[in-house]
């Protein structure tokens, strides 16, 4: 029998997946994803993904340039080839990441951590073969495997810089493209990555002992006080847990392939000098950002003073100060900032997203469309959709307020939330039905009550639902008097209420229903 079960499973899956060898460990494995399949996630979160982790280096293009070129390196010698791309992203928490398809990205708070070109090395590498060896892509086929085995289960027998939510702020590259960015592997596919990164390492040129030096590194930082302080159990230790196992697997690994090739302590020095250079500048942004979040406005406002003086060219600084700014009920004085954010760094959402917020506070609604769409371009998010919403609803265009507003309810936030209940108060004059569910029931002396329920966000009151009779196919043929709940009835609760039933039969008494006539957002 279980052997009937198994075949049966298998069959299942057969139809639904294929078998394929693993490009870099020559393993056969099953396969849900095709190769077409991870490019086209890759290219579809890249961009994305790059905006919600703090979008391109852009005030140091030449540092991509220099990370592409070393990475380009190591994946001219890898076992698959991919479209690779690697990108600085601007950063402070360290870590590195990589989509299906040969989509990488580094923080330069990581960059900021290494020694020599052969670390930088190590991670690219290792970056390299989570996506050539299809690890992002095994990830997205457990989940589907979990899928194919549930259901056979049932043939056998579901802003800126003050915000520090994001993600949840993003309606666009935050589903899969987050999980994968967040997902911590197991141990066996960081000691593929670690192996394979290092033979990479040494066809490259490099000297594997690189790989080495960065998980000592690694472990040592990661059991030691200022770990949490520097965003390491944020960044890369959360994705990818260092251990003194995988020192000694780097050790094994790098005596077998042999000592040599470069390690470029002084070549990375001199690329990195410009952004060590500039780190005090964005240890104060840091500072200043904490501050914030603690509602600590004038020592937050300082010191992202201070940042902006230390960093001329970097916008972020002028963001959060504009995020300050509009924290403290002065959109005028907010707009100022986020202007030259948005002159400095033209190719992130954030500082748009503040413009547009700004003009909305001062009533110019057509500057805050023009920015708000200029945002949502670069990464679609749930203010930029709420604030369109509003607009749209103060024009006059209900179709396009209500697509916005269900678009914003898509994000786990305030303004998801707020978006919920503006749909809800357009909506629901027109369809009240949609909002609350109606019915009638009797009690075991034949007394008969009407039973309504909220299903809106958020409570309603002044509703009305009228007792109707009808005929086997659904026609009204006799109706009885209205009922009306005037009290507010919260979200997801019930009330009841008695109504008469006259002369009604046994009979007839199942075939009463309950129309749900109007109703009202509860003030």
């Amino acid at each position: 029998m279980r052997h009937g079960r198994l075949a049966a499973t298998l069959a299942l899956c057969g139809a639904l997946v294929s078998c394929g060898v693993n490009p870099v460990t020559g393993k056969k494995e099953i396969q849900f994803v095709s190769e077409a399949q991870e490019l086209a996630i890759g290219q579809q979160q890249y961009a994305p993904m790059q905006q919600v982790e703090g979008g391109d280096l852009d005030v140091l293009p030449e540092l991509t340039t220099y990370v592409n070129g070393v990475g380009q390196k190591l994946a001219a010698v890898s076992d698959r080839k991919l479209p690779y791309e690697f990108v600085v992203l601007d950063n402070s928490v360290p870590n590195a990441w990589a989509l299906p398809g040969g989509k990488i990205a580094v923080n330069r708070g990581l960059l900021t951590e290494l020694t020599s070109e052969a670390e930088l090395a190590a991670v690219l590498g290792h970056e390299i073969v989570h996506a050539a060896a299809r690890h992002g892509a095994k990830a997205q086929e457990r989940g589907t495997m979990m899928q194919v085995g549930l259901a056979a289960a049932q043939i056998g027998a579901a802003v800126g810089g003050l915000d520090a939510g994001l993600a949840n702020l993003a309606l666009s590259g935050s589903a899969i493209g987050l999980q994968m960015v967040q997902m911590k592997y197991g141990r066996d596919q960081e000691l593929e990555s670690d192996h394979y990164g290092m033979k990479y390492m040494k066809l490259a040129g490099y000297d594997p002992w690189g790989a080495v030096t960065l998980q000592e590194t690694f472990v040592r930082l990661s059991s030691g006080k200022g770990a949490k302080q520097q965003g390491w159990l944020d960044g890369l230790f959360a994705s990818h847990p260092p251990s003194q196992e995988r020192v000694e697997r780097n050790r094994a690994t790098a005596a077998e392939l042999g000592r040599g090739g470069v390690i470029g302590a002084d070549t990375y020095a001199a690329h990195l000098a410009p952004l060590v250079a500039m780190k005090p500048g964005y240890d104060k942004y840091d500072e200043a950002v904490a501050a914030a979040r603690k509602k600590e406005f004038d020592r937050a406002n300082a010191l992202a003073l201070e940042a902006t003086r230390l960093l001329p060219k970097e916008g972020r600084a002028q963001q959060l100060l504009g995020d300050i700014a509009i924290a403290q009920k002065n959109p005028q004085k907010a707009l100022g900032y986020f202007r030259k954010a948005e002159s400095l760094n033209p190719d992130y959402f954030g500082s748009h997203l503040g413009v547009g917020i700004a003009s909305y506070q001062l009533g110019d609604k057509t500057a805050a469309t023009t920015a708000f769409e200029r945002s949502a371009k670069l990464l679609p998010t749930a203010p930029a959709a709420y604030y369109l919403g509003a607009i749209a609803r103060d024009r006059g265009d209900k179709v396009a307020a209500l697509q916005y507003f269900k678009t914003a309810a898509g994000s786990d936030s305030s303004y998801g939330k707020e978006a919920a209940e503006e749909y809800v108060r357009l909506d629901l004059p027109e369809h009240p039905g949609n909002y609350v569910a109606a019915g009638v029931q009797t009690d075991a002396s034949g007394k008969a009550y009407v039973i309504i329920e909220n299903r809106a966000p958020a409570a309603l009151a002044n509703i009305v639902v009228t007792p109707v009779l009808v005929d086997a196919n659904g026609r009204i043929m006799q109706q009885g008097s209205a009922v009306q709940f005037r009290g507010p009835v919260p979200a997801g609760q019930r009330a009841s209420a008695a109504i008469s039933t006259g002369n009604l039969t046994a009979e007839q008494l199942q075939s009463l229903k309950a129309r749900v006539d109007s109703a009202r957002l509860a003030q």
